[in-house]
C-alpha cells in the first residue's frame, strides 16, 4: 500500500497560480489573426453637416468584422471631400448613407432619387431645416410642385442658405425648373 502525504493547501494554490500565470503569458505572447480586426473610417471630432471633410477629420479605427456596420468607410480617401448629410459625433463610425451622394438620396427617396438645390424664398425657414425633415415645396403662387421631399443637406452660402432636396426625378426636374423662374418655399411636415 502507498501511503503518501497530501500536497498542503497552499502548495496547491501555488501551484494553481503559477499554472494561470503561465496559460496568461502564453496567451497574451501568441499572435493574433491577421483578419481578426478590420478598419474603419471614424470622425476624428465632431463634425458639422454640410461641411465638407478633410483629412483632419477623419481617422481609422479597428474593430470585429461583426461590428461593422453595412457601408462603412474603410479608406480615409473615401470620405475626404465628401460631405456629411447630418452631424457625425466625435468617434462614430462613417457610412456611405451618412454622406451626402447616391446612398444618402436612395435612402431619403427611393431608387430613382435626384439631389435638387434650391434657394428659398425666406432664407430664416432654412434654419428650421436639418438632414432627414420631410417638406413640401411650393411656389409663391401656392402651387404645390413636390410633397414630402427629404432634405439631404443645407448649406450656408453668399448667396443665402442652399438647402438639397431628395427627391424622384420627375418631380426633381420640376423643381429644379421652377427654382430657377421663381423663389420657392417649404412647408414642414
Amino acid at each position: 500500500m502507498i501511503t503518501g502525504r497530501m500536497p498542503s493547501p497552499l502548495a496547491l494554490r501555488r501551484a494553481v497560480a503559477a499554472a494561470l500565470v503561465l496559460a496568461a503569458v502564453a496567451l497574451a505572447c501568441r499572435p493574433s489573426p491577421a483578419d481578426s480586426s478590420v478598419p474603419l473610417v471614424v470622425a476624428a471630432h465632431p463634425l458639422a453637416p454640410g461641411v465638407a471633410l478633410t483629412p483632419a477629420d477623419v481617422r481609422i479605427t479597428r474593430a470585429p468584422p461583426d461590428l461593422r456596420p453595412e457601408m462603412a468607410l474603410a479608406d480615409p480617401a473615401e470620405a475626404v471631400a465628401r460631405v456629411p448629410a447630418c452631424a457625425i459625433g466625435a468617434g462614430e463610425v462613417i457610412t456611405r448613407g451618412r454622406l451626402v451622394g447616391a446612398e444618402s438620396l436612395t435612402a431619403a427617396a427611393g431608387p430613382d432619387a435626384s439631389a435638387v438645390p434650391v434657394r428659398l424664398s425666406d432664407g430664416g425657414v432654412a434654419e428650421l431645416l436639418y438632414p432627414g425633415v420631410r417638406v413640401d415645396v411650393v411656389t409663391g403662387k401656392r402651387v404645390v410642385l413636390a410633397r414630402d421631399a427629404a432634405v439631404v443637406t443645407v448649406r450656408a452660402s453668399d448667396g443665402g442658405s442652399l438647402v438639397v432636396l431628395a427627391l424622384p426625378r420627375a418631380e426633381a426636374a420640376e423643381v429644379a425648373a421652377a427654382a430657377l423662374r421663381d423663389p420657392v418655399a417649404v412647408t414642414l411636415r
